[in-house]
């Protein structure tokens, strides 16, 4: 049988170095094929040339038999393929129905020339919504929907286009396990339908999950294919990666201190954080867990001065932590965004700039800066950091793979040695192996005497790296446990059970 997609002999260089070598693959028509393999494998690569961003250097694809050599975006999309992206594609400010039609609206006869058909436009998004049993309103802004209410309505975008293959990349890195769950059961329905379906994903379980094929890559090679039963958990780490994962968590190196790093007091902002109080100690992993818009990110911000509290104090080694952000670097802190694009990171700038900017003045040599300290530094924070890159002076950082991207967000922090150090969601949309170099760095720096506060959705993450969990909602602290009390269930109770008395209609 004919595969829908086909990859002959695929290869892509980039300034002479190979991002993808000899890949020959079948994507087969009606199935859900897992892409895994980590940050810097050629995912992608192969991406952007199925959807007509990059050409190939070597290789063909074939495209239900026939040549397939897109151009551009457009031409990927009239062959019915749609990319749902991590970033989504919406227009917040417009309606769900209006980012359905925004290609093609459709028309109506009017008076001097043609009008919007809003009633048929109504219809028609109702009918897709239904495929998905998503139940919204067309006339709905986007811009109040949640992440994962975005996500499907980029999927009932993908169907009115009737797209015959739908790739999604990272899908579920912002969404709760609710959201998460609801997504799982629309692409449900579309492998029933016939759909065809490549979901990239560094959550391997969700791959086990949904997929019916698996292929992995690694350094650019196609190094393993077959259906999924083929491929539990622990074979799909080692062909990623080459070699048994034994610990993804590594083993503390030291216990934490007795003496408080940071202290908390009835830290408080209106709408989002309220009267928390919290301690890390030295040399310990504090994770703080809840629902999406519990207040975890908020209450960062506060910690890092980016936005103002109404009342409360925070020190920071017994000392009042005053200013904004940048006295607040002076004073030993140092913040790791959820948002390594736009928040974390200097895109089109250098590796070499990105690493070494929270330090710059200490490589100040009177109005000069010292480029061969600079240089150093940066070349010893790449090897403290497990860095993958070319040339650090001249490579943007744009240029990295998601890993890599977030290993720089973290190392540009290491020369100011931190006091405490805040993660957001530090290995959102990172692979295994690079996860597993992340928390070393976490165990490093603990190790040293600083404190971490570490804020994540993923509980698994937590209950293996932290040394206490505080769990929020509502923008209060509610519930803490010590590690001989991490349970899963209990943990997780706690944050919903809270949401769900505060929610409107619930028992006084």
């Amino acid at each position: 049988m004919t595969p829908l997609l086909r990859f002959e002999s695929l290869g892509k260089d980039w300034f002479g170095v190979p991002a993808l070598r000899d890949l020959t693959l079948d994507v087969p028509e009606g199935a859900v094929l897992g892409v895994i393999g980590e940050n810097g494998a050629g995912k992608s690569t192969l991406m952007n040339m199925i959807g007509g961003v990059t050409p190939p250097s070597q290789g063909r694809m074939l495209w239900r038999g026939e040549p397939y050599a897109p151009l551009s975006a457009a031409d990927a999309k009239a062959r019915g393929i749609a990319f749902i992206h991590q970033e989504l594609n919406l227009f917040t400010n417009l309606s769900v129905a209006e980012n359905l039609f925004l290609d093609a609206f459709p028309r109506r006869r009017g008076l001097l020339r043609p009008l919007i058909d809003r009633r048929a436009m109504r219809e028609a998004a109702r009918a897709v919504l239904g495929r998905l049993n998503l139940d919204l309103s067309p006339e709905r802004e986007v811009g109040t929907l949640s992440p994962g209410e975005r996500q499907l309505v980029e999927i009932a975008r993908a169907l009115h286009r009737d797209a015959a293959l739908l790739i999604l990349d990272e899908p579920t890195t912002s969404l709760t396990p609710r959201e998460t769950e609801r997504l799982f059961a629309a692409l449900d329905g579309l492998r029933a339908e016939g759909r065809t379906v490549i979901y990239i994903s560094h959550i391997l379980g969700d791959v086990r999950r949904l997929a019916s094929r698996v292929a992995v890559l690694r350094d650019g090679r196609l190094v393993g294919e077959g259906a999924v039963e083929e491929f539990d958990v622990p074979r799909m780490i080692r062909t990623m990666i080459g070699r048994d994962l034994a610990q993804v968590y590594p083993t503390r190196s030291a216990p934490p201190r007795a003496a408080p790093v940071l202290e908390v007091a009835h830290l408080s902002a209106p709408g989002t954080v309220e009267d928390v109080s919290l301690t890390v100690r030295e040399g310990e992993i504090l994770g703080l867990f809840g629902l999406m818009g519990s207040g975890r990110s908020e209450l960062a911000r506060l910690l890092m001065g980016l936005d103002p509290a109404s009342r409360g104090e925070v020190r920071l080694g017994g000392r009042p932590l005053l200013g904004g952000p940048r006295a607040r670097v002076r004073q030993g802190l140092a913040f790791v965004t959820e948002n390594r694009r736009e928040e974390g990171l200097m895109m089109d700038a250098s590796i070499r700039d990105n690493l070494t900017l929270p330090a710059l003045e200490r490589f100040r040599r009177g109005l000069a800066l010292d480029r061969e300290a600079l240089a150093d530094t940066a070349q010893a924070l790449r090897e403290a950091v497990r860095l993958k890159a070319q040339d650090l002076g001249r490579q943007p950082v744009r240029a990295l793979s998601g890993g890599n991207q977030q290993k720089v967000v973290i190392g540009k922090w290491l020369p100011t040695a931190p006091r405490l150090l805040i993660l957001d969601e530090p290995t959102r949309g990172v692979d295994v192996g690079a996860r597993s170099e992340i928390y070393a760095i976490c165990d490093r720096l603990a190790a040293d005497g600083a404190g971490l506060l570490v804020i994540s959705s993923e509980l698994d993450e937590l209950m293996g790296l932290c040394d206490r969990i505080l769990v929020m909602s509502r923008g209060e602290v509610v519930a803490a446990f010590d590690r001989e009390e991490f349970e899963e269930r209990r943990i997780v109770a706690a944050a919903f059970r809270q949401a769900e008395d505060a929610a409107p209609g619930a028992a006084a």
